[in-house]
């Protein structure tokens, strides 16, 4: 792929048509990303907003072998133990085909992570001791906006930082610069298309929020 090519991929794509079609693509191809698809990624990202405009972010972009490895070894446990009540209600003949599908595909991530083409983790410089979560995550919305432009997939993960220490650690990173976030990026076997998604007068309130009828409640408790 060439320096124009990449630099004209997904400059067409219609901003809230991409906002409706970027979902988690969890499936991905073991197949390279050029590095110069992923700086653009990242440079979408640094469009975010921050308080006083002090752009914290701070991108890693994991491709070596071993450390991504590293962090399978790491994550894949979190995650089996994380989803537990979800892995054992999945046995019940009576667990819906969404639900069933989605942890397929969370599954699916988890088991081929060290395969993952780049992990990208998303870091930022702390302020009075805080991380700047308010800039980061709009960043990170930003770059998963951006991979659906250019055709790439990703996923927002964050168990990683249940070993988050010794993590930022490997990655070079310090206390002043902690991780917040891990995005799997790589070319998607599935193809983007809208999500499922309520109709939002499920969730807009004029004035005062005023709760739904109690189907709408019961179905929220389970989820």
């Amino acid at each position: 792929m060439t320096e124009a090519e990449i630099a004209a991929l997904g400059e067409d794509v219609p901003l809230l048509e991409g906002i409706r079609t970027t979902r988690a693509i969890r499936r991905l191809k073991p197949d390279p990303v050029p590095a110069a698809l992923i700086r653009k990624v990242c440079e979408a990202g640094t469009f975010a907003p921050s308080g006083g405009n002090r752009q914290p972010w701070i991108f890693v972009a994991l491709t070596d072998p071993e450390k991504k490895k590293w962090v399978a070894e790491r994550y894949v446990p979190l995650f089996y133990k994380y989803l537990g009540k979800a892995l054992d209600a999945e046995k019940d003949p009576s667990f819906s085909d969404a639900q069933r599908k989605i942890l397929g595909s969370a599954k699916h991530l988890a088991d081929h992570m060290a395969d993952v083409p780049v992990m990208l983790f998303v870091a930022g410089w702390t302020r009075r001791s805080a991380p700047q979560i308010q800039a980061l995550f709009p960043c990170v919305q930003n770059i998963l906006l951006a991979c659906r432009a250019v055709g790439l997939g990703a996923s927002l993960t964050t168990l990683h930082v249940d070993f988050g220490k010794e993590c930022d650690a490997m990655l070079g990173l310090t206390a002043d610069t902690p991780s917040c976030a891990m995005l799997p990026i790589g070319w998607p076997e599935i193809p983007y298309k809208r999500p499922a998604r309520r109709p939002v007068d499920e969730f807009l309130h004029w004035d005062k929020f005023t709760p739904r009828d109690e189907a709408t409640r019961a179905r929220r408790s389970k989820a």
